[in-house]
């Protein structure tokens, strides 16, 4: 199994972590996760994934003019949204303790 195919259901987290903390555009999220070490994720990754955020109704997007060059789409986290991040911030909690001790024992 690829990286990528592991960090599908976690990438949801940790795009409304970022959002949360303050609003950002695509580019600026593909730029935050690449600093975490996130290096393998596109903004061709992240857009479908904030659509879909949006429809779910825990983003809402604000377009905005840019300094430089088109409009962009800031991105906030809606009510919705801060439940969600906190129902999968427990079950990260929860599978990264449990995959820990499983990983551990093998040691």
């Amino acid at each position: 199994m690829s990286s990528t195919q592991m960090l599908k259901g976690i990438l949801d987290g940790c795009l409304l972590a970022l959002i949360t903390e303050e609003e950002l555009y695509g580019y600026e999220l593909a730029t935050k996760l690449a600093a975490h070490g996130f290096t393998d994720i596109s903004e061709g990754t992240i857009y479908p994934l904030l659509m879909r955020m949006q429809k779910l109704g825990w983003i809402e997007a604000t377009q905005r003019v840019s300094p430089s060059g088109p409009k962009r789409k800031y991105y906030t986290v809606t009510p919705d949204g801060r439940t969600e991040l906190a129902a999968f911030t427990a079950r990260w909690r929860q599978l990264s303790t449990s995959v820990h001790h499983i990983l551990k024992e093998e040691d």
